[in-house]
């Protein structure tokens, strides 16, 4: 009896990935041709409406969501090919878990004490790096990129409370 490697290996599969992805791409698809016939797709007497050309860009990217997914459904019975196995998994989610934490840190509590956060934990944690040195470069990014950012190039980036109660 034949063994093949590829058979024998778990995680998930490549073609489900491709399904998933191609029904996310129809649904953003989707929305954007709602969106863009809410506003008017049409043609009207000035000329094109506001949504006139991304109701067309949404509906190829609709079709191409379709076509992805059809392709994806008929290799289904087929293709065993693993896209990602458990520890490559845990691999990409070690970064893709804090990222987007870090992304919805930015909303509540401002951008520089976020990074301050994210880099010092990540030093420490990924990086093995002693929570001293973790904490001094985090903060040091920080204050740096404050200084960089608000006081000498006056450019405004999303703040917390922290900027508040300091005046920015």
């Amino acid at each position: 009896m034949a063994h093949d490697p590829q058979t024998a290996q778990r995680g998930v599969r490549t073609v489900v990935v491709d399904l998933v992805v191609a029904i996310l791409i129809f649904l953003l698809g989707a929305l954007v041709v709602y969106d863009s016939y809410r506003l008017g797709s049409g043609w009207s007497s000035d000329g094109p409406q506001a949504g006139y050309f991304p109701f067309y860009i949404g509906m190829l990217v609709c079709i191409t969501g379709v076509i992805v997914s059809v392709q994806a459904i008929l290799q289904l019975p087929k293709d065993k090919q693993v896209f990602v196995q458990p520890g490559q998994l845990k691999d990409v989610l070690v970064i893709l878990l804090p990222s987007t934490l870090y992304v919805l840190g930015v909303q509540y509590i401002g951008i520089y004490i976020s990074s301050a956060v994210f880099i010092g934990l990540f030093m420490r944690l990924v990086g093995k790096y002693t929570w001293l040195r973790s904490a001094a470069v985090g903060a040091g990014v920080s204050v740096i990129s404050f200084l960089l950012f608000e006081i000498w190039f006056t450019i405004p980036l999303p703040k917390g409370p922290l900027e508040t109660m300091m005046g920015y």
